[in-house]
């Protein structure tokens, strides 16, 4: 371990993934203040690690220079001259898997538990298998760091001065984020069933809608215009915007999804609404109670889970999410809060 003075971390994709690297990252920076950290990442991840000021992003364009095998053998000699003493690598995919052949010694990655995750949704066992964070947080031990998560630290709130003119928040309501949205649909809660839950908690608490692209952003705008108190995050707000307000939330209400995890990663209570997945497969959002994830009722749905990521589900399983009611949602978030 002495030997060791500069440290590289892969985590590529997803925005989730990369995001649950964060509290770990957190945690290796206040145990180990004089190793070097350099990251790779896609660049449309970069601006997640914002609050490391000291640590080198390095940006994998492998849609760019860094593409196909080509591409590969020139990052590993970009990366070559940085000096990097260990590589941690959190993704374990293909090419990362190559990277680690042309790489040598010193190369830890990432054990993804597949086994035992077919084995929970083929229905072998049910029952929960090792957190995400551990397992990154193992591979980082392998190097002999001995880190815990136990004692977990955050960042302060980021000020919302600039964004008064867009976002007005009374300091008197609670500050509630909603994601409605996810990759997958049968992992997607009814929008028609969220606007109800939007309406009813709006009257008392101030609610920032988060999501992406051109028609989540038509959908979540409508809804903002339509009710008071209620405010869309998607257009005209880049990441960093999104990640200042979730840092001052009161409560995060999400689907399996990555906007939990941001959230999660400044210390926010989170409440997760799961459809075909289910947290017994090591996605729950740092530091939370699974308590607060809201499932379907395995007795009426008992394959679930049904996948990891929520693209795969047998027949009459796709509508499972929308078995959970609204009333459910609701005395989720009055207990919470």
């Amino acid at each position: 371990m002495e030997s060791i003075k500069h440290i590289l971390i892969i985590r590529l994709t997803s925005m989730g993934d990369v995001a649950m690297t964060i509290p770990v990252i957190r945690i290796v920076l206040k145990q180990y203040p004089r190793i070097k950290i350099s990251i790779l990442t896609k660049p449309v991840f970069l601006e997640l690690f914002r609050e490391f000021e000291k640590v080198n992003l390095i940006p994998a364009e492998i849609k760019g220079r860094h593409r196909g095998l080509i591409g590969i053998f020139r990052l590993r000699n970009e990366l070559k001259e940085l000096n990097i003493d260990a590589v941690i690598d959190l993704h374990n995919v293909l090419r990362t898997n190559f990277l680690k052949f042309l790489w040598g010694r010193n190369f830890h990655q990432i054990d993804k538990g597949r086994k035992q995750k077919t084995s929970l949704i083929k229905g072998r066992f049910f029952k929960q298998i090792k957190m995400t964070h551990q397992r990154y947080l193992d591979v980082f031990n392998k190097i002999n760091m001995n880190i815990s998560i136990s004692k977990p630290v955050f960042p302060k709130k980021s000020s919302l001065e600039k964004h008064n003119k867009k976002v007005i928040i009374d300091s008197n309501k609670k500050l509630i984020g909603i994601a409605p949205f996810a990759k997958h649909e049968a992992k997607t809660y009814s929008f028609e069933k969220m606007k109800k839950i939007i309406e009813y908690v709006s009257e008392e608490h101030i609610i920032l809608l988060f999501g992406g692209g051109e028609i989540e952003g038509k959908l979540l705008g409508k809804i903002s215009k339509n009710n008071k108190n209620v405010f869309s995050l998607v257009n005209g707000f880049s990441l960093s915007d999104q990640m200042d307000f979730m840092s001052n939330l009161d409560l995060m209400i999400s689907m399996d999804s990555a906007n939990g995890h941001l959230a999660a990663m400044y210390g926010i209570k989170v409440i997760t609404i799961w459809g075909v997945t289910h947290p017994y497969a090591g996605f729950l959002p740092f530091h939370q109670n699974i308590k607060n994830s809201i499932m379907p009722d395995r007795k009426q749905y008992p394959k679930i889970p049904t996948s990891i990521y929520g693209d795969k589900y047998p027949e009459g399983y796709k509508n499972a999410i929308n078995s959970i009611s609204t009333e459910e949602i609701i005395q989720k978030i009055k207990e919470t809060l």
